[in-house]
């Protein structure tokens, strides 16, 4: 489907760029910004406009936002020369980053007090599913500004669900993101354990992935980690912003979470053992060093 609109994306990093690649050449006017103009050449390429500064967003009916943190959302919508001083009334913030609920709530607030529209809908998929447009998205705000934007979020997403109120959309993809986290962390504890006793690493590895120990942080890390290759997937560095959020939110409503925290406390000792920069198929490098082992194939 085609649009007449103008559409603003706001970030071109790792989903960013998928994502506004298959915004472009819609029928629409597409116009990009990122804090580095290294991707603007293909950008142009592909007919969309490329922004010096954010002000150049001005007129845009739709703005995505695709940004690493709450910090650098929040400074572009409510910061000097942010969002909320630059869009006309009516216009409408989508938010496809993974920021805290918090947060999600006061940008909401402070958007409508300016005649603006906001709807928080992280995306979920990594950055092939950005690239083939398959992502799915949760949707937090106003039903009928759902309704508008859902057509053109086809465009990137083949799943599109509205959750209810703002902040929904968050809450949703944290409970998602939370449930790999505990994943991740539990093939981290328990391969290691497993080369300790002497199996063969990699009929262990397909056992699990044919077996009911199977989850898609196994599929996804374990061939990884049975090459000792730890960059894929997202930083845990910066994916461990979920944690802190589950944390707060914890601690604000009075919901015990004890094998998230224990997973935490794994992410933790990754993060402080250096592996911060890598995938969360590297936490496993913290029992491995502990135990003297390595989970590798040997064919």
């Amino acid at each position: 489907m085609d649009f007449n609109m103008r559409i603003g994306v706001m970030g071109l990093g790792t989903m960013g760029k998928g994502i506004a690649k298959n915004l472009a050449g819609r029928g629409n006017s597409l116009i990009v910004y990122d804090i580095s103009d290294k991707s603007y050449r293909e950008f142009q390429a592909l007919g969309a406009e490329t922004a010096s500064a954010p002000a150049e967003l001005r007129g845009c009916e739709i703005v995505f936002l695709s940004l690493p943190n709450t910090d650098i959302v929040e400074t572009v919508v409510s910061g000097e020369g942010g969002l909320a001083g630059i869009l006309e009334d009516g216009a409408a913030v989508v938010d496809l980053s993974t920021i805290s609920y918090q947060a999600t709530i006061r940008m909401h607030e402070l958007l409508a007090g300016e005649g603006i529209r906001f709807m928080d809908a992280p995306v979920s998929g990594m950055k092939a599913r950005a690239e083939d447009g398959t992502l799915t998205a949760m949707c937090g705000g106003d039903e009928a500004l759902f309704a508008e934007v859902e057509p053109v979020m086809a465009g990137f997403a083949t799943k599109i669900l509205y959750m209810g109120k703002p902040g929904n959309g968050q809450l949703t993809k944290l409970v998602n993101q939370l449930l790999f986290d505990v994943n991740a962390a539990a093939i981290a504890e328990i391969l290691p354990m497993a080369a300790k006793m002497g199996l063969d690493c990699y009929r262990v590895g397909e056992v699990i992935n044919s077996g009911t120990g199977r989850s898609y942080a196994s599929e996804c890390f374990v061939p990884h980690i049975l090459k000792g290759d730890f960059g894929e997937g997202y930083p845990m560095a910066e994916a461990y912003k979920d944690l802190v959020s589950a944390a707060e939110l914890g601690a604000a409503n009075g919901i015990p979470m004890p094998v998230l925290g224990a997973a935490t406390a794994t992410y933790q000792m990754a993060l402080l053992a250096g592996y911060g920069e890598f995938g969360k198929g590297a936490m496993i490098r913290v029992f491995e060093d502990l135990l003297g082992v390595e989970f590798r194939s040997v064919n």
